[in-house]
């Protein structure tokens, strides 16, 4: 998993760890179930199970791979609509490319962030470049939505392309665990990620037998995604493993150790720490959109079929550029 790491994780910024402050308890763990997305790459369902307001503000997170692709395997998304909220991608393994039909797009790979603010409509398509499906390889990362409040459900799309080298890399306070802030702030430091919505979004990669104790705003929600590794969180040292997600209550720190023997691929564990201000609206959700009332949901899709969200952009010669819904993502 390299994503982006330092060779003396010493030399880096520390956290300062908490004093006495309120330690978050785990409220519930899960596990991700598997299926598949766009023409049939494979995930696991990152917030299965868990209810939205305890999500506030994200709505969806899938965890693309870990897989190693054959020769001509690596697949992607057609071009599909979006509206109501952010897209956020990063990439740990291999290579993705993206274009939407507002102008942005690129390539990203290990520890690059493309984040997509669909606002008020976009349309777009995620694939592997042509030289990974003619090589195979290691594909990793994951997408979350964040969700946009009402009065910016409608806001102009932006994109955002953030290299592996903006992420502010930080320091537990005993040099036990790397920290990578995308976006947000954690202990002052902050990422490079721009986002309507107040959010913090950090991977750790924890070394084995390492526990890190970190602050964390009292009005954000906290989640913790294991992507790779075994450990436990909170203060009861609640067992975790990879492709389980740890929902977190009320208080103003948060706690993760890291099993002294890693069975998995990898030697650490890794989780994704994410949290925001929760906007506590009505969320009215179907494939692409992301909306407060059904009748938005419904105005959305008369949209996107009368061309109102955008066009696709003139294909290469010899490229076949297919239109349609995104296939999957049924929220609610």
């Amino acid at each position: 998993m390299p994503a982006v790491t330092v060779e003396n994780i010493l030399v880096l910024p520390r956290v300062t760890e908490p004093g006495p402050a309120a330690e978050r308890p785990v409220l519930k763990v899960t596990t991700a179930p598997s299926g598949y997305e766009g023409e049939g790459f494979p995930v696991r369902r990152a917030f299965a199970g868990v209810d939205l307001s305890q999500l506030d503000p994200f709505v969806h997170m899938d965890q693309m791979g870990e897989v190693d692709y054959a020769p001509g395997e690596p697949k992607g998304t057609p071009w599909h609509p979006h509206r109501g909220f952010e897209t956020v991608t990063y990439m740990i393994d291999g290579v993705f490319r993206h274009q939407d039909s507002n102008g942005g797009g690129g390539l990203i790979t290990n520890g690059d962030t493309q984040w997509m603010t669909a606002g008020g409509g976009i349309l777009h398509i995620e694939e592997p470049p042509e030289e990974l499906v003619a090589s195979g390889g290691l594909f990793h990362g994951f997408q979350l939505w964040v969700n946009l409040p009402a009065r910016l459900k409608m806001t102009q799309p932006r994109y955002q392309d953030i290299r592996a080298g903006q992420v502010a890399l930080l320091s537990s306070a005993d040099g036990g665990a790397l920290l990578r802030v995308i976006a947000g702030e954690l202990d002052g430091h902050a990422g490079p990620g721009v986002t309507h919505t107040p959010i913090t979004l950090v991977h750790a990669t924890v070394s084995p037998g390492a526990q890190v104790r970190l602050p964390w705003r009292r009005d954000f929600s906290a989640l913790g995604y294991v992507l790779a590794g075994a450990g436990s969180v909170g203060a009861a040292h609640q067992p975790v493993r990879t492709g389980q997600l740890a929902v977190f209550g009320p208080g103003e720190a948060i706690t993760i150790a890291a099993d002294r023997r890693q069975d998995g691929p990898g030697p650490s564990l890794d989780i994704l720490l994410l949290g925001g201000q929760p906007i506590r609206e009505p969320v009215a959700a179907y494939g692409p959109f992301v909306m407060n009332t059904r009748a938005e949901l419904v105005q959305a899709f008369e949209d996107f079929q009368a061309g109102r969200l955008g066009t696709i952009p003139a294909k290469p010669a010899g490229e076949t550029l297919p239109a349609g819904p995104h296939p999957g993502h049924d929220v609610l």
